[in-house]
């Protein structure tokens, strides 16, 4: 089984209390199993910002998905494939040296890093 993921944040999306909006779409194969839509629960002041917070939570979502495909005794082809649109994510997310200062999204960077670096997820740019 192959998994790919598309994840995206909307930045400031909701014109009210403008929190950004997280999207994810996994899908198993070429078959979409999962969709994930939800406002996430911090005032984001960047784009990076609110890119990381939705790729902690898909990095989190697909792992389980993982977890259970092994305990099914499905194997999983390679690393998963996580799409985004935002090129300093992705140039950010490769590089081991690169530090947030703001406590959760440090987190979330870490996180994420440490997917990478293992060779869990492997992270590219779309348009």
């Amino acid at each position: 089984m192959q998994i790919n993921v598309f994840v995206d944040a909307d930045h400031a999306g909701n014109r009210l209390t403008r929190r950004s909006h997280t999207g994810i779409l996994i899908y198993l194969n070429s078959a979409p199993i999962i969709w994930y839509s939800k406002a996430q629960s911090m005032v984001e002041t960047s784009t990076f910002g609110s890119e990381f917070v939705a790729m902690k939570t898909a990095v989190e979502m697909f792992d389980a998905l993982c977890y259970k495909l092994r305990m099914f005794g499905i194997p999983i082809d390679g690393a998963t494939n996580v799409f985004c649109n935002n090129q300093s994510f992705v140039t950010n997310s490769t590089i081991p040296d690169s530090t947030l200062h703001r406590k959760h999204n440090a987190i979330a960077y870490n996180r994420v890093r440490e997917s990478v670096a293992s060779n869990v997820i492997r992270i590219a740019y779309v348009h």
